[in-house]
């Protein structure tokens, strides 16, 4: 793998008056080396493994607790207390999804819900924007009816959302319910056989562009 050097403009000491040719042949060297650094450079890049050099803001979260709502004409912020990993992205008052620098980024979620009620319930997902409802963000989910008492009904709400960010900005996950039997469930400790948790929100955010545009009109 070749190795990316950082360029630094040479330090170029002023001509003498008369022509001297040793003078000439060091400002040509010191020119070409740091023009080859340049150029080795951008080789690296742009070849198959440039990508490797590079760093992106990136975030990994997650929630280890069941999420419910008080009634059904509340909008409900969802929590998250769990960082998997993280670069310039970071979790602020357990619910804020805070970018430390400006761009698009591609946030994604899922979601495990839980149907306890003996009928078809929705769900509905949104983003937030520094405390603003993001314009045509929401979907809507469903989950069916309970298979009998104890034995509930679970789903998956998942999506990914282009978001434009300033420094500083956050973006929040915020739901709503048909019934307050529904809930995001998390599940721990699983057994025969021995399988990771279940989360009861899984979030990841990656930047994709460092140009900001007027995303939403």
């Amino acid at each position: 793998m070749p190795i990316l050097r950082a360029s630094r403009a040479p330090n170029l000491t002023n001509a003498p008056q008369q022509y001297v040719a040793e003078h000439l042949n060091q400002l040509y060297r010191e020119l070409r080396t740091y023009f080859n650094t340049i150029d080795n450079g951008f080789s690296a890049l742009y070849g198959p493994l440039g990508g490797s050099y590079l760093t992106f803001s990136y975030g990994a979260f997650y929630d280890t607790t069941d999420q419910t709502a008080a009634d059904t004409t509340s909008a409900n912020v969802i929590t998250i207390n769990s960082t998997s990993m993280s670069e310039g992205i970071t979790i602020e008052d357990g619910q804020k999804i805070t970018f430390a620098e400006a761009g698009v980024y591609d946030i994604q979620f899922s979601i495990q819900l839980l149907n306890e009620s003996n009928a078809t319930q929705d769900v509905d997902v949104w983003f937030r924007q520094n405390g603003t409802d993001i314009p045509t963000s929401s979907s809507r989910f469903g989950v069916g009816p309970r298979q009998s008492e104890g034995d509930y009904t679970h789903g998956i709400a998942s999506l990914n959302f282009y978001v434009n960010v300033a420094a500083a900005d956050y973006v929040e996950l915020v739901w709503w319910t048909s019934s307050t039997d529904v809930r995001l469930e998390t599940y721990a400790g699983l057994t025969s056989p021995t399988r990771p948790d279940i989360p009861s929100v899984t979030i990841t955010a990656t930047r994709v562009s460092d140009v900001t545009s007027d995303v939403y009109g």
